[in-house]
Order: structure tokens, then C-alpha cells, then sequence
């Protein structure tokens, strides 16, 4: 008869968690899972109705959310989930740098770039305006402005050590942009095409209000090459815009803090990476690149089918990341800023639009 085991054998018994790339795998499985069927669900339609009238991009959030919906995923999957939702959408839009060369910036003029940050900075006006109007407090009206003026969950979380925001308020925030994110993702490409707008100002529409970067390109990429530069290129400078904001709202604070006789640093919670994204170093790189020829123009197709693929399992990820049932969590008031702001960022950019008569 064996001796029984002791604690320290029973703990060696159970086997252990696994840990970094391991640890992903399950996560990948269920975003390559719900990618796969999109891109099974479009060729569906393709071969039903001769064309995929929703892309496979918006099809993944629209089953990866609706699988969040019904169903609590297992801690197992969180991690590749969380790889896939984040780093993987980054590596896609570094790897859309590579597409787009010193003409494509060219052709978009200087006229609109310097409105783009203007819109920034109205945007925020408008939407800290709007916030505080219908009684919410500072700084969730400070989140929820930058989340709508620049990039969404990215700038909220940027911001929120900045402005010393709760908890309660960061999640508030980004549980309401995470689903309007999707949201206009899914109904922009609609007004586009009821406006009937070229491929350059339907870029630039889906640049100046969509939230974050891959959801531009998700939002554009159906619609063709040039909507997607345009629209990619005009939301990285809204990107850009998030240093100077930060560095703006720290000093604010800081004044803020004096007036309350409060001796915190005014930088606090400020970080290089806050401040200026990898993603977006790593674009403009490529893009230089593609400028000055270093990468060969038989290469770029293969690099936008990759950022393509990621691009899909990325939203796969995002879909299973969404829970619909926050909003109804995060109150009406909040809700209704979030609305409007989206609103009038949306009516902010079409005066620009045709302000400066794009093609």
C-alpha cells in the first residue's frame, strides 16, 4: 500500500495553469473559430445572392457579440481573446503602412489635415460641453469627450490616470464606446452610401468618427483601397492628437489640484506609450518605407491580405469582448451623452467634408 501524499505532492499533482504562449491558445481557437465563419457566412451570401453584402469583417463582430451575449466565456479563453482584440488588430494596422506612401498624405492636402485637428478640438469641446450640461461630473466628461474626439477605449484609457478618474467612471466609458464602436462600424458604410460619397470622402467620414484604428479599417476595407488610406491616415492624426490633449489635461489638472491645494505631480500616470502608440510609430515607419521604395510593390498586396486576415480575427475578438448588456448597466444619462456626441462628431465631420468639397 503507497504512503498518501503529502500537501506538497498533492500540489505538485495538480497541474498548472499555462502560462505565455500557451496560455493563448485556447483564446486564438475561438477567434480563428468565429473568423472562419464569417468568412463561411459571406461566401454563403456570395454564392446566394452573387455578392457578400455584409463583409466578413463586420459578420465577426456580429457573431463574436452575439455568442458575448448568450454566453460567459471561460477565464481559459480570455487571454488569447485579449492578444487577439488588441495586439493582433495593431500588428494589422502596422503591417496598412506598408500601403500607403508620402502621395497618399499628399493627396489628402494640408487643408484637411489641420481640419482634422480642428475637429479634434471641437469635438471635445462639444462633448465635454454636452456631458456636463445634462449634470455629469468632471471627469466623466472629460473620458467620454476624449473618447469620442480621438480613439475611443485607447484615449479613455490614456486619459483616465491623467485626470485621476475612478474606476467606476473608466468602465462606464468604455463599455459605451466599445458598443457604439461596433455600432458605427456596422451602420456608417449605410450612410455612405445614401449619401452617395466617393470613396476619398467616405475615408475621410469613417477617419474623422470611428474610435479606433482597426475599426476604420474594418468600416473601410469593404469598400475599397482608397477609403481605406484616407480613412486610416486621417484617423491616425486624430491618434496624434492624444499626446498634446494628455500633456493638456495634466497641466489642467495640475491647476486643478493647486486650487484644491493639492501637491500631486501634474504628469502623474503620463507614459511614453500613452502618449504616442506603438501601432502608430510602426505605421508611419512603413509608410516611410513604402515611400522611399524599400518595400517592392509586388510585397504591398500581401501585406494588406495579411492585415486583412488580422484584421477579421481581430474583430472576431472584439465581438467575443463586447457584452451588449453593459449599456443597460451604465445609465441613461451617460448613454445619452455618448449619443449625442457621436452625433455631433459625425455632423462636425460632414461639414468639413463638403466645407472643403472633397472628391
Amino acid at each position: 500500500m503507497e504512503p498518501a501524499a503529502g500537501p506538497a505532492q498533492s500540489a505538485r499533482m495538480i497541474p498548472a495553469r499555462p502560462s505565455g504562449v500557451l496560455a493563448l491558445i485556447p483564446g486564438l481557437i475561438a477567434c480563428v473559430a468565429v473568423a472562419l465563419t464569417a468568412v463561411a457566412v459571406q461566401a454563403l451570401e456570395v454564392r446566394l445572392f452573387g455578392r457578400g453584402w455584409i463583409d466578413a469583417i463586420v459578420l465577426a463582430i456580429l457573431i463574436g457579440a452575439a455568442i458575448r451575449s448568450v454566453w460567459t466565456l471561460p477565464v481559459l479563453l480570455r487571454p488569447g481573446i485579449d492578444f487577439s482584440a488588441r495586439t493582433l488588430l495593431e500588428v494589422a494596422v502596422v503591417l496598412l503602412g506598408g500601403s500607403v506612401s508620402a502621395a497618399t498624405v499628399i493627396a489628402i492636402g494640408p487643408g484637411l489635415l489641420a481640419g482634422t485637428a480642428l475637429i479634434v478640438v471641437l469635438a471635445l469641446a462639444v462633448s465635454y460641453g454636452i456631458g456636463r450640461l445634462l449634470r455629469l461630473p468632471h471627469r466623466m466628461a472629460v473620458l467620454i469627450a476624449c473618447g469620442n474626439a480621438i480613439c475611443g477605449n485607447s484615449a479613455i484609457a490614456a486619459v483616465a490616470p491623467v485626470i485621476d478618474a475612478d474606476a467606476e467612471d473608466v468602465s462606464a466609458a468604455i463599455a459605451f464606446t466599445a458598443v457604439l464602436g461596433i455600432a458605427v462600424v456596422l451602420l456608417l458604410p449605410l450612410l455612405g452610401e445614401a449619401l452617395r460619397m466617393t470613396d476619398v470622402r467616405y475615408g475621410v467620414l469613417a477617419g474623422l468618427t470611428v474610435y479606433a484604428v482597426p475599426q476604420v479599417v474594418a468600416a473601410t476595407l469593404p469598400v475599397g483601397a482608397v477609403a481605406n488610406q484616407a480613412g486610416t491616415l486621417i484617423k491616425l492624426v486624430r491618434v496624434l492628437m492624444l499626446g498634446p490633449v494628455c500633456l493638456g489635461l495634466a497641466i489642467l489638472t495640475a491647476v486643478r489640484r493647486r486650487e484644491g491645494q493639492a501637491a500631486a505631480p501634474a504628469t502623474r500616470g503620463l507614459s511614453l506609450r500613452h502618449l504616442v502608440p506603438w501601432f502608430i510609430i510602426g505605421f508611419l515607419l512603413m509608410m516611410v518605407a513604402r515611400s522611399l521604395g524599400l518595400i517592392p510593390a509586388a510585397v504591398v498586396p500581401g501585406l494588406a491580405q495579411a492585415a486583412a486576415v488580422l484584421t477579421v480575427l481581430s474583430m472576431a475578438a472584439l465581438g467575443l469582448s463586447t457584452d451588449a448588456r453593459a449599456v443597460a448597466r451604465s445609465g441613461v444619462r451617460i448613454a445619452s451623452v455618448v449619443v449625442l456626441s457621436l452625433l455631433a462628431l459625425l455632423g462636425l465631420a460632414l461639414g468639413l467634408i463638403y466645407l472643403l468639397a472633397l472628391i
